[in-house]
């Protein structure tokens, strides 16, 4: 249902590339189900020949009592400590009497979601998780929805446990791509859809609303519920329809009642959204949660952008026939704070802004809703942002780094994903199918460049009077924010393509104190040329092309390397974990 600013990120991890069979296998049960019996026994360690890993994330360089696999180690103690914690609050006294009661549903329908996702991304948890003897090993597992550390390449981090499947749980483990591609079966590349094998060993579809029957039976009863309590016939409107759509798989109806909704106070954002869990294929989605409220003063000074993305489209550095698709027009940005996340959004790095909804038909027919959740991306601000800049960016240059240049490189990042082309210039099809699973690095890298072409446009136009290294600055910090992420998502890959392509164009420049300097007319001229390469990409439907980006510019240096190790050293988280539910808003 939508795109989402996660600026999380694959490439190899420490372990080595994997195939689709070169994990240790899971066995598959009669229920569709499956099983995974680790030894999760802790071993003590004397001594532990310590390779660094090639991907950001956390890098150990003492640790006492890890868990091993192989001759790997992974201090759980010190990847909990990366996770600043934070408080979701947010002021609840505007609120009517039945908002207020409406929250706590909409959490409960939320961890139905969170437990989905656990199915997708690993098999069932509760099994799982009981069989975990060390509390801080369970905490780590629950932070990552199974037993691969998200911010380290998904490196595995329970003994027993080898590397995460490319298609997570939405295929058989043994599974290999050209029995997939082979296999005649309807639905197959369905967002909505699980590949398992039928008694005879032979693939076959599982709808999500055959897998889920219960869950998702429960959970439109929740949004049924809600929707009795909805005083914004909007919001009622697209509750009951999401309700159906739980139990039917078509969700085409109410992401159009959802862009629908304009003066609603409380929002929600729930069932099968993204498909970055789905590194095989880029094809199967997955379950999540977010419960919102819209802050109505922010969202007023953010109205009047949208209304310039069909002169933005018209300048983009592509030729004509790259930019024949007119965004849709009913598009929103909005500022929220959020309340509540469950599921894809809540596991690993957490998202700080959405683009909704994913499915092109409705984009082109209605365009899109963009979130920004702000209360989120004030706590990433204060606590990693700043301290990142102190350590990384020139002196001269850190008065640049603001929150309303980070708020507003967040919210062009999602604005842009309307911008470009959907579908390949010659008519083969969507550009998500097509680029299979590399669309959503290239997509992501799109959305971050096309932002800040964007920036340029509108500040060239005079309608963003700040500073223009206000914004490049704050993003180049934001690169090195985003990269500690780990290299495990699509928001991964694009990042470093990023940083690698700008880098080359000499963009920024590393002084002789380890500190960086953005060179702000090489920036701009960066920009149009990334911007160019990888709309041609998508519109071209060059596989091929996006292949070889990713191979060549998707890596992480061994400079950029020993900077991220600097910030792990200095102790600046990499990402915030929540606090949250209705004790915690004060909600009896």
């Amino acid at each position: 249902m939508h795109r989402r600013y996660r600026v999380s990120f694959g490439f190899a991890n420490r372990f080595g590339r994997q195939s689709a069979v070169d994990h240790q296998p899971r066995r598959e049960s009669g229920s569709g189900e499956s099983s995974l019996k680790p030894l999760v026994q802790v071993k003590k360690v004397m001594q532990i020949r310590f390779t660094k890993s090639i991907v950001a994330g956390f890098f150990l360089l003492a640790f006492t009592q890890p868990f091993v696999f192989g001759q790997q180690a992974v201090d759980v103690a010190k990847a909990i400590n990366q996770y600043a914690v934070v408080d979701l609050k947010t002021d609840l006294s505007r609120l009517t009497e039945k908002q207020r009661k409406m929250l706590p549903i909409l959490m409960e329908a939320g961890k139905i979601m969170d437990n989905c996702f656990w199915y997708e991304a690993y098999g069932p948890r509760r099994k799982f998780l009981d069989s975990l003897q060390e509390s801080k090993v369970r905490r780590f597992v629950k932070i990552n929805y199974g037993p691969w550390d998200r911010l380290d390449g998904n490196a595995p981090f329970v003994d027993g446990v080898g590397a995460k499947p490319l298609g997570a749980n939405y295929y058989p483990a043994d599974m290999t791509k050209a029995e997939f591609e082979a296999a005649d079966l309807s639905g197959k590349d369905s967002l909505y859809t699980f590949l398992r094998r039928d008694k005879s060993g032979k693939l076959k579809v599982v709808p999500y609303r055959e897998q889920f029957k219960q869950p998702m039976q429960q959970a439109a009863k929740l949004l049924r519920e809600a929707a009795g309590l909805a005083e914004d016939t909007g919001l009622r409107r697209y509750l009951l329809l999401r309700a159906d759509a739980l139990l039917t798989d078509d969700y085409q109806l109410s992401d159009l009642a959802w862009l629908d909704m304009h003066d609603n106070t409380i929002d929600v954002v729930i069932g099968p959204i993204e498909n970055y869990e789905d590194k095989l294929y880029g094809y199967k989605t997955a379950h999540e949660c977010f419960v919102l409220i819209k802050d109505k003063a922010w969202s007023a000074r953010l109205a009047k952008y949208s209304k310039f993305l069909p002169d933005l489209q018209a300048t983009l550095p592509v030729p004509d026939k790259y930019k024949q698709e007119e965004p849709g027009t009913d598009t929103e940005l909005n500022a929220y704070d959020v309340i509540y996340y469950a599921g894809d959004c809540n596991a690993g790095s957490k998202t700080i802004a959405i683009n909704l909804p994913n499915d092109e038909q409705v984009q082109l027919q209605k365009g899109t809703r963009r979130l920004q959740l702000k209360n989120a991306m004030r706590a990433k601000f204060d606590k990693i942002l700043i301290p990142i800049a102190d350590e990384l960016i020139a002196e001269d240059q850190r008065k640049h780094v603001t929150f309303d240049a980070f708020f507003s490189n967040t919210m062009f990042h999602e604005v842009a994903h309307g911008l470009g082309i959907k579908n390949t210039i010659d008519g083969r099809g969507s550009v998500r199918t097509i680029l299979k699973e590399h669309a959503g690095a290239i997509e992501e890298g799109k959305a971050d460049i096309l932002g800040l072409h964007m920036i340029n446009q509108l500040h060239e136009g005079g309608e963003l009077k700040t500073d223009l290294q206000d914004y490049y600055v704050t993003f180049m910090a934001g690169i090195f924010r985003s990269v500690r992420f780990g290299a495990s998502s699509a928001h991964g890959k694009a990042n470093m393509i990023r940083f690698n392509f700008f880098r080359d164009a000499g963009a920024f420049e590393r002084l002789p104190n380890g500190r960086y300097r953005v060179n702000v007319e090489r920036f701009r001229q960066a920009t149009r040329d990334l911007s160019s390469l990888l709309l041609q990409l998508q519109g071209n439907g060059d596989y091929v092309g996006a292949s070889e980006l990713v191979k060549t510019k998707g890596v992480i240096g061994p400079q950029l390397q020993s900077e991220l190790d600097l910030l792990t050293e200095k102790g600046i988280p990499v990402d915030v974990i929540f606090r949250q539910g209705p004790d915690v808003l004060g909600l009896k």
